[in-house]
């Protein structure tokens, strides 16, 4: 489906963007695809990357802007087929001390991808979520919660436009920028002992590379309005350690400010809205205006068939399929080299 389209990412130079990008120039063949993004240096430093790994890198434009700023938006949507929202800022810590920075970037630069898109000829939107939107307790995920209703009711504005909003929503990216696994690494060569903020910490488990097939998937399956989420595994922050290097101390420092223990991907109050499909699960808006029924969900276009889930049914970290300190190591693994 992106064969000779034109695809624009927001902060298309994460790790994430990158990942994303990647792929589509290996496996797909797009007209063009625009990295949005405010950092100079890493346009810079992505495009001398780009330009020695692949021979298509013709198709790639890089595109200084902010998703704060409305008329750049708009200015770079030009001709874009599809969308993908990346750009977010992302440390909870550092939400907890600049909120206003995070409400700027996370809930404003959504409102305005969201009217650039509806006033171009943008045909389909993915905006990137996060399981701290589920219960959010810190205000970053205060602000994506904001965000993914934002990109969910977005459909009711379209009227006769030919263009659906969906979001895809996963935990933290194993091995990306900013994550546990590049500290704990560091940590094993150089460190006296672990930092574990709490003994009984999960998180959920999905690689870079997973994370962007899953959104690939997505653009295929969505109908509009949905939030997808991945069936994947959970682990133990204080296993992960121990997969790194068994004979490094642990140390217990306390949670930092903001921080769960368990995450959600989907709450028990978002139950009655939840479709089980093999590998995946939607959540359906809860807003009908736009909507088609809630059973012509239940068929994605692979004709693969879903069903609702229990009215008990909670996706939490906690309570998930666990990975075992030797799978965990195989894993890990697998992402260094």
């Amino acid at each position: 489906m992106f064969k000779n389209k034109i695809i624009l990412i927001t902060g298309g130079t994460g790790s994430f963007g990158k990942k994303f990008v990647s792929k589509i120039l290996k496996f797909h063949k797009p007209k063009k695809v625009i990295i949005y993004s405010r950092d100079e240096l890493k346009q810079s430093e992505m495009m001398e990357e780009f330009k020695k790994k692949f021979k298509n890198f013709n198709v790639l434009r890089f595109f200084l802007g902010d998703v704060r700023d409305f008329d750049r938006l708009y200015l770079a949507l030009h001709e874009v087929d599809y969308v993908v929202h990346a750009a977010a800022l992302k440390q909870v810590p550092a939400a907890e001390y600049n909120p206003t920075e995070f409400i700027q970037t996370n809930i404003h630069g959504a409102e305005n991808l969201i009217k650039a898109c509806l006033r171009s000829g943008v045909k389909k939107v993915i905006a990137l979520s996060t399981d701290k939107a589920v219960n959010p307790i810190n205000l970053y995920g205060g602000t994506k919660l904001v965000s993914d209703k934002l990109f969910v009711s977005a459909n009711n504005y379209v009227g006769k436009k030919n263009i659906s909003f969906s979001v895809v929503r996963y935990g933290n990216v194993a091995g990306s920028r900013g994550s546990v696994i590049p500290l704990f690494n560091e940590i094993s060569k150089k460190g006296k002992y672990f930092p574990i903020t709490n003994s009984e910490m999960t998180r959920f488990w999905i690689t870079l590379s997973e994370g962007v097939n899953f959104v690939l998937k997505s653009f295929e399956r969505m109908k509009g309005g949905e939030i997808f989420i991945p069936v994947i595994p959970s682990f133990r922050i204080i296993d992960l350690a121990k997969a790194i290097d068994s004979k490094k101390a642990i140390k217990i420092i306390g949670i930092r400010p903001g921080e769960k223990i368990n995450e959600l991907m989907c709450s028990v109050d978002e139950a009655n809205q939840v479709i089980k499909f093999k590998d995946y699960f939607i959540i359906l808006p809860s807003i009908k205006n736009f909507a088609p029924s809630r059973n012509s969900y239940l068929k994605n276009s692979s004709n693969q068939k879903g069903q609702f889930v229990k009215k008990s049914f909670e996706f939490s970290s906690g309570k998930n399929t666990f990975l075992s300190i030797s799978e965990l190591q195989k894993r890990i693994k697998l992402i260094n080299d």
